[in-house]
């Protein structure tokens, strides 16, 4: 019989695991069959309040000599350059608006505004970070490359820095996330040269390049004598989108109740399988509906990993049936308010920095279960 390794979630057979995956591929076609112009206007007023918030905040910039107007104007910048990497370019980089036919939301074509070039991106986040999700040794997503999360990882000194590489990461997260696509970390351990990371990283340069240009450079330079008010709002814009986007994607992955899995859960892996190891890898954030909307909707990440082609203002709905789901086949629903799964994404941060014999990895499916297999198949 097929055994999951302990956790909140119920052990299930391999005919379930298959029974569990049929139910939430058929959620997800229910949705996609249903597609169309409510969600092509979705999207299309989720673009037109990013290009109005930066205009009004970079128009108030230009009297940020006040501190109301520069409040403001930084405070709308920010919410223009989280709604347009969150909510707009994740989501239709993920392909879920090729439907429109519109060059303005196709997904291969799409770039956003933040140092990570979206060809970079669209490998390292969408194929393999979805793929692989939360296995260790494939998904280059856990801890970042950088922090300590889970238990399973093999301690070294370098993790006693995880409170300080965290919070620099938090600050910094556009800058080190483009790096991070680079795999900067194989140069360390060998696995790659100076040169050759240069040269893979030579479009990310240079679009880091045009991104402090517009923002340090060429705004603070039109702005005439309000050169500073710019330049400081600009920078404080920036640093708002990147301690948010770093606490909801930590808050989507890194949570006490988020499980990692051995590199053998792979090995003949099927759909039902990779759709539980989706559920049990993320975690889901309660809150109303800006929330979701500022969140990019990763505030549902359960079902963003589980539906990632669907429109991602759908999965508010697509949320209530899987609970469903879940609790039919006795699988935990990884859910809790931002404070609360924040606050176990820290305690695991510092937890781990410190020394301990790493644990075993689990193995979704046990490899002598051959006769399950048969079943299910």
């Amino acid at each position: 019989m097929t055994q999951f390794t302990a956790s909140k979630s119920r052990t299930l057979t391999a005919a379930e695991i298959e029974a569990f995956g049929a139910e939430v591929e058929a959620l997800k076609q229910k949705h996609l069959a249903d597609v169309g112009e409510k969600d092509a206007q979705y999207i299309r007023n989720i673009e037109k309040a990013v290009r109005y918030t930066e205009i009004a905040g970079r128009g108030l910039l230009m009297a940020g000599i006040f501190p109301p107007a520069f409040v403001a104007g930084a405070t709308l910048l920010g919410v223009s350059k989280i709604l347009d990497n969150m909510e707009l370019g994740h989501n239709v980089m993920h392909g879920q608006y090729d439907f429109m036919q519109d060059p303005r939301f196709e997904g291969q074509t799409f770039e956003w505004d933040t140092w990570c070039t979206a060809d970079n991106w669209r490998y390292s986040h969408n194929y393999m970070h979805h793929t692989y999700t939360n296995v260790l040794g494939k998904d280059h997503d856990i801890g970042y490359g950088v922090l300590r999360i889970f238990p399973e990882q093999k301690w070294e000194p370098r993790f006693l820095a995880n409170p300080l590489m965290a919070t620099v990461l938090a600050v910094f997260f556009e800058n080190l996330l483009a790096l991070q696509t680079l795999e900067t970390e194989k140069v360390f351990a060998g696995e790659k040269t100076w040169k050759e990371w240069f040269k893979q990283g030579r479009p990310t340069f240079r679009k880091a390049g045009r991104q402090m240009g517009k923002d340090y450079v060429f705004f603070p330079l039109l702005a005439g004598p309000m050169f500073l008010p710019v330049l400081a709002g600009n920078f404080t814009a920036n640093i708002m989108r990147n301690l948010w986007t770093f606490t909801i994607i930590f808050c989507g992955h890194f949570t006490e109740d988020s499980e990692v899995f051995a590199i053998e859960t792979l090995e003949n892996e099927t759909r039902g399988q990779w759709y539980l190891r989706q559920m049990r890898g993320s975690a889901n954030l309660t809150g109303g509906k800006l929330f979701h909307i500022m969140s990019g909707n990763l505030s549902h990440q359960i079902e963003h990993h589980l539906f990632p082609e669907v429109p991602g203002w759908r999965y508010a709905a697509m949320s209530e049936e899987m609970q469903v789901i879940a609790k039919k086949y006795g699988q935990n629903y990884n859910k809790a308010p931002l404070w609360k799964q924040f606050g176990t994404v820290v305690g695991r941060i510092l937890r781990h920095s410190l020394p301990s014999t790493p644990k075993a990895a689990p193995v979704l499916l046990a490899k002598n279960d051959t006769a399950g297999l048969a079943q299910a198949a």
